[in-house]
């Protein structure tokens, strides 16, 4: 059944520009729909402030720092924020729409990647984070969610909704935020997380692209958080045997549960990665992983 149908905003011409065609995907703080700037005429993204949280003056401020903080990056693989503007109960920002679909879709239509095809999605990842660290930002919810794959081939990080100045106050006053399986250690103990805590995210990503799974399981939250906190990230090789020993470094790393010990930033991650890719051969970067599924065509058009 079309729910859209049922969205007051499909149809609207919102702030005198912007014409909602249908809703795209609804998520905690907003809601995402296609739609047309009638002024350039061009297809875009709107994200959408539930109209609840729009009433809260700190949530306000929250979604617009998004918009200022990415449209600060202008980078290729960053989803790009063009406007940003309110209109009665509605706070909206108008994003980059890409077309294509997500890294989890990826991940659940195929399995675990080939190396090569894993380092292809991981280093536009962190060129992305790399330009948003150096320009002084954090993205704190890296996850195969947040990683759009065009139907071009391009790569791009979307959701900058928990970015954080780096030396602004990052403490969650108790409340997780971001997906637990991705969490660095620092994030769950202390809740508080600098460039490191992309760079762990990123080594867990990577660790479930060469797999297909998860570092960590359990049956609740807590039971994830735990193993995060006390135990390390496996190597992905005992997943995929025979996989390059770069790629076990490279995952280990990442996620170091120190975070002294990790890439000080997703750049210098970027630079272990092209390390390792270079010093593995073609086999070893074409290894076919013992749990790809069938390969499926791109899926359906996904929003920034």
């Amino acid at each position: 059944m079309d729910t859209t149908l049922k969205d007051p905003l499909v149809g609207m011409l919102l702030d005198g520009r912007y014409r909602v065609e249908g809703r795209i995907a609804v998520g905690g703080m907003a809601t995402v729909y296609r739609a047309v700037d009638t002024r350039l005429d061009r297809v875009l993204a709107l994200k959408v402030m539930h109209p609840a949280l729009a009433a809260d003056a700190t949530f306000v401020e929250r979604f617009i720092r998004e918009a200022k903080s990415v449209a600060r990056l202008a980078h290729p693989n960053v989803v790009g924020v063009f406007d940003q503007g309110a209109e009665g109960a509605y706070v909206y920002l108008a994003m980059e729409y890409v077309e294509g679909c997500t890294l989890r879709d990826v991940l659940r239509e195929r399995g675990a990647l080939p190396p090569r095809a894993a380092l292809d999605v991981l280093e536009p990842v962190l060129a992305a984070l790399g330009a948003a660290h150096r320009a002084g930002f954090v993205h704190r919810d890296m996850k195969p969610e947040n990683v759009l794959i065009g139907d071009d081939g391009r790569v791009k990080v979307a959701d900058f909704g928990l970015v954080r100045a780096v030396d602004s106050v990052t403490n969650t006053s108790g409340t997780v935020l971001g997906t637990v399986s991705y969490l660095a250690p620092e994030q769950i103990e202390y809740g508080t997380a600098d460039t490191r805590a992309d760079v762990y995210a990123c080594g867990v990503v990577l660790y479930e692209m060469l797999t297909g799974g998860k570092p960590h399981g359990g049956d609740t939250p807590a039971q994830v958080l735990y193993l995060h906190l006390n135990e390390d990230v496996p190597a992905p090789s005992a997943a995929f045997p025979g996989l390059a020993v770069e790629l076990d470094e490279l995952v280990a790393s990442a996620t170091a549960r120190n975070p002294e010990v990790r890439p000080h930033d997703a750049v210098a991650l970027l630079a272990q990665a092209r390390e390792a890719r270079a010093a593995m051969d073609d086999a070893q970067l074409d290894a076919a992983p013992p749990h790809t599924l069938a390969a499926d065509g791109p899926g359906e058009a996904r929003p920034a």
